[in-house]
């Protein structure tokens, strides 16, 4: 069962996100916390019996649609189910179409990731897309935007892009 990010256990997913995450994917430790204070930004949580994290989700929510940032399951926890049952909590949850980025399948853990999204109908829209940088000095990334349920078309795409470069990258 997921719930909502206790705040003081903020510096632990920051912890995993810079041990998940190559640099160029998520914000400083400041500015990724003052996104705790945007309505349209939470980090779902899954924990243990001892209130330790098993894994999180970072969700954008928009009318239209909602944006995974960031989704984690910690080591002791991957290969047994959680992240399929995180992921369909989460789309129950918030009951909307959901998407999310990933890196080209140029790599055998890049393909495995697309491969575990397609397994949870999420469809690879192969649409030239870049995610801005996350910070001053940091790199933009070439991705692809995956989405729930089948893929969008160029328009559909274009209007997601859109609201992620705005609301999310600020550009």
């Amino acid at each position: 069962m997921i719930e909502k990010l206790k705040i003081q256990n903020f510096d632990d997913i920051y912890a995993l996100l810079k041990t998940s995450f190559p640099c160029d994917e998520y914000r400083t430790y400041d500015e990724q916390k003052s996104l705790l204070e945007n309505p349209a930004y939470s980090i779902y949580v899954m924990y243990n019996e001892f209130q330790n994290i098993k894994a999180f989700i970072a969700v954008w929510e928009f009318d239209k649609f909602a944006y995974i940032e960031h989704f984690v399951v910690t080591n002791d926890y991957r290969n047994c189910g959680i992240g399929t049952n995180i992921l369909k909590e989460l789309v129950e949850l918030l009951g909307k179409t959901v998407c999310l980025e990933v890196e080209p399948p140029e790599t055998e853990m890049a393909s495995r990731r697309i491969n575990f999204y397609k397994r949870n109908n999420f469809f690879l829209n192969e649409y030239p897309y870049i995610q801005p940088s996350m910070s001053k000095g940091k790199k933009a990334i070439p991705l692809f935007v995956m989405t729930l349920g089948s893929k969008v078309d160029e328009k559909k795409f274009e209007e997601i892009k859109c609201t992620l470069y705005t609301e999310v990258y600020c550009c």
